[in-house]
């Protein structure tokens, strides 16, 4: 189903033999695939192809800053900023799998149900592509009609990427001088939180702090508090100072 996520920019060895139901087009096991890697054949200078300019030059950000991989925390962050919806594909394991955000519904939508996306290892997904969405934006009927929760709500794969994802660092726009705090209101409902973390998200309501304050809580370090930072700001839910006297130049690596 949803053949039209998976891209025709895809590059060969990725693309679904003819004749395979599409339901299982989105799932292909690679080694099927002639053998071939699909890592190698990733293709980064075409899977970011067909992008408005603004937003490939946003997530080109990541890359010339030396990262391997554009990592799928920055491509939901890149796609929240820009409002586009977006159709990414991804490696996990040996399975390719499409995933399809709508930020302006706050929705995403995957070929598999995804309570079983987001229960399963986040760190070890690889982006292969990304481009603007070829589906359209869910009516009610289409989102009535889906029994096995292929839809999902945005935020909570937003704050489960940032806390289990491959990213373990500050995203860029919150690098540098900076000191942050829980914006007055803000409730985290239906998000797990775990035990240490919870303690941090209390005392991050009641003062400013900067990511070092907070890697040196019980139970947090440093990949930790960059984590939970990153968790709170795509969900919306932090004042980020400039001008605070805790801000700090935590992960800033000078001007470009």
């Amino acid at each position: 189903m949803f053949a039209s996520t998976l891209p025709q920019s895809l590059p060969a060895p990725l693309r679904p033999p003819r004749g395979l139901p599409t339901d299982e087009c989105s799932r292909l096991d690679l080694d099927s695939l002639d053998g071939q890697d699909a890592v190698a054949h990733g293709a980064p200078n075409t899977r970011l192809s067909s992008l408005s300019p603004s937003l490939l030059q946003d997530l080109q950000r990541f890359e010339a800053g030396g990262a391997p991989q554009t990592e799928l925390v920055e491509v939901l962050a890149a796609c929240i900023r820009h409002t586009q919806a977006l159709g990414i594909v991804l490696l996990r394991g040996q399975k390719v799998l499409s995933l399809t955000a709508f930020p302006l519904d706050k929705l995403v939508h995957c070929v598999v149900p995804m309570a079983e996306f987001v229960a399963a290892d986040l760190a070890g997904l690889k982006v292969l592509q990304v481009e603007p969405a070829r589906v359209e934006r869910p009516g009610p009927a289409r989102l009535g009609a889906d029994t096995l929760g292929h839809f999902g709500a945005m935020s909570t794969l937003l704050w489960e990427i940032a806390l289990r994802g491959s990213r373990n660092s500050l995203l860029p726009e919150l690098a540098g001088r900076a000191a942050f705090r829980i914006a007055p209101g803000v409730i985290l409902h239906g998000l797990r939180v775990p035990g240490a973390m919870a303690n941090a998200v209390t005392r991050m309501r009641r003062q400013t702090c900067n990511v070092g304050d907070i890697a040196g809580w019980p139970g947090l370090n440093a990949p930790r508090a960059a984590r939970l930072v990153n968790a709170l700001y795509l969900q919306s839910a932090l004042i980020v100072s400039r001008t605070h006297p805790a801000a700090t130049n935590e992960g800033w690596i000078g001007y470009r």
